[in-house]
């Protein structure tokens, strides 16, 4: 379960979160008014997604912070991967109306009107966006919080799609070739609808109970080798990520005559070794006779 003061650190940044989300969007659709230009309303639009996918974080981050109760007794933490398989939606649609802008400006291309100014406020909007992104990054992997990750990442494909946006548009208004805004446009949509479908797949496996990474898993097993001195093996372990929190459980085998107490003890030693490497960590032990050892596991050092 999520500790009252991570929880309430996570939630004051995603409602700053929110209020970045509105100035950056503020600035973006006074870019897009003062020019015109389809490729910054293109950058414009993924803002408004920015500013309801802070909200739906937020929400989620709230909920999260539950504690277990009788209907969750594992807690509520799965509720950050609903959230950002939400914002993962919500880029895809703003992809879709890219998509849809950049055509109409593609078959009627208009001048810009006051292009410097628009790409000076675009460029404020950029370097705060860049900014706060990097925050959220640091803050989701401190917290390990999938919802601060998913809009740390989201943010910085802002940042990255704004300086390819600006770029065009300057690049149009230097060569006179309009037709550049449009081209830009669809670029942008592309790269946005790649970033939504891919916070999209990486929430689901949140959602599947998938494993942590590789090198998690592994790391793992070297804990628990070195830490269960006295038993024999481990075997049929297995891990799962929820939110936060990694769940983890597997077999230990230790020899038949070896007492409740002793064996508690290896229990112990292990659980402890494991969160003191991997804080936010529930381990569950299955203990068996050497009877039940298949020859397979890991093998304790």
């Amino acid at each position: 379960m999520t500790s009252p003061k991570a929880a309430m650190t996570a939630e004051h940044i995603a409602r700053f979160t929110i209020a970045v989300g509105c100035a950056v969007l503020g600035l973006k659709t006074a870019a897009w008014w003062v020019t015109g230009s389809v490729a910054l309303y293109s950058d414009a639009l993924e803002s408004i997604v920015n500013v309801a996918a802070s909200l739906v974080a937020l929400i989620a981050l709230r909920i999260a912070a539950r504690p277990a109760d009788a209907n969750h007794p594992y807690g509520h933490d799965k509720a950050e991967f609903f959230a950002a398989t939400i914002e993962g939606v919500l880029i895809v649609l703003a992809a879709l109306s890219i998509f849809d802008h950049a055509w109409d400006a593609w078959l009627n291309p208009r001048a810009f009107e006051a292009p410097l100014l628009g790409l000076a406020l675009n460029a404020v909007a950029t370097g705060m966006n860049g900014a706060w992104a990097l925050v959220l990054l640091r803050a989701g992997r401190r917290l390990r919080s999938p919802t601060l990750n998913a809009d740390g990442m989201h943010l910085m494909s802002d940042v990255i799609t704004s300086v390819g946006v600006a770029a065009g548009v300057a690049a149009a208004v230097i060569s006179g070739y309009v037709i550049l805004d449009p081209i830009v446009a669809g670029l942008t949509g592309v790269y946005v609808c790649w970033a939504g479908v891919s916070m999209v797949s990486r929430s689901a496996a949140g959602l599947m109970d998938a494993a942590p990474d590789a090198a998690i898993v592994s790391h793992i097993r070297q804990i628990v080798a070195e830490a269960a001195t006295g038993a024999i093996e481990v075997h049929d372990l297995r891990t799962r990520q929820a939110g936060r929190i990694s769940f983890l459980d597997f077999h230990l085998v230790v020899p038949g005559a070896m007492t409740v107490s002793e064996s508690h003890r290896i229990c112990d030693r292990i659980e402890d070794a494991l969160r003191t490497e991997m804080g936010h960590l529930i381990v569950t032990i299955h203990v068996e006779p050497e009877e039940k050892a298949k020859h397979r596991g890991i093998p304790v050092l």
